[in-house]
């Protein structure tokens, strides 16, 4: 068996919870796509130059409001602006370059930076060559789901009822993969807690978005304090 295909087949495994979740999903996006009247393919190329589902979805409801470019434009960046703050901790982490990593950045989703960050790899897999096709893998999932739920959604008509469940279960999924490969419970309560208090008490609408920039908040004044406190002990006792 030549490396490629260990690598392939590793990377296919690795990849499998989120096949799982992003071919019926995606499948769902196609088939509400299809009810909005344009043809199959629209979906598929969505997939490919967009590839980002909760957005995807919005855009669904957007479009079938007839929403205006600036009010599209405006309503996806807020709800992506997410894949900034994990974005910037694999920057320095990605060693593929030129068109390679400029796909990478491209194609970041909630689901591939869980595997990039807790899949452990053996010796023989290239982290590089890992993280561009667990990258392509994925996206390759969910162009499958579009285009299949778009071109059924034309040819036939049956409930979905249920089916959004899928997403929150796949994020389940990979938050679990992600507590057993860090084995500490401190940054998944401190997210829990604070993702409780801004539903709670701050904003449901913005819930996503506020509790994302309160966890970063919180765990770089932590790191910070950490950093400062080793500065402050190892630094030799002034005279």
């Amino acid at each position: 068996m030549s490396l490629e295909h260990s690598t392939n087949r590793f990377v296919f495994q690795a990849s499998l919870p989120v096949m799982f979740g992003y071919i019926p999903l995606g499948m769902a996006f196609g088939v509400l796509f299809s009810d909005l009247g344009y043809h199959w393919i629209y979906a598929t190329l969505m997939g490919i130059f967009i590839f980002a589902g909760a957005a995807q979805f919005l855009a669904v409801g957007l479009l079938a409001n007839s929403a205006g470019l600036m009010e599209m434009f405006i309503t996806i960046f807020l709800l992506n602006s997410r894949h900034m703050f994990y974005g910037i901790s694999l920057v320095g982490k990605i060693p593929n370059k030129g068109a390679r990593r400029l796909y990478q950045i491209f194609g970041l989703t909630d689901e591939t930076y869980s595997l990039l960050t807790s899949s452990r790899l053996p010796d023989w897999i290239s982290p590089a060559e890992f993280q561009f096709k667990v990258t392509l893998f994925n996206q390759v999932y969910w162009v499958i789901g579009c285009t299949l739920g778009a071109w059924l959604g034309g040819q036939i008509s049956f409930s979905t009822a249920g089916i959004e469940f899928v997403l929150p279960a796949l994020f389940m999924v990979l938050a679990i993969e992600q507590y057993k490969s860090l084995q500490k419970p401190a940054p998944f309560i401190l997210a829990l807690l604070i993702g409780i208090a801004t539903l709670l008490f701050i904003s449901r609408d913005q819930m996503l978005l506020i509790s994302i920039l309160l966890s970063m908040s919180v765990l770089l004044m932590i790191h910070a304090g950490k950093r400062w406190n080793t500065q402050a002990t190892s630094s030799p006792s002034s005279q």
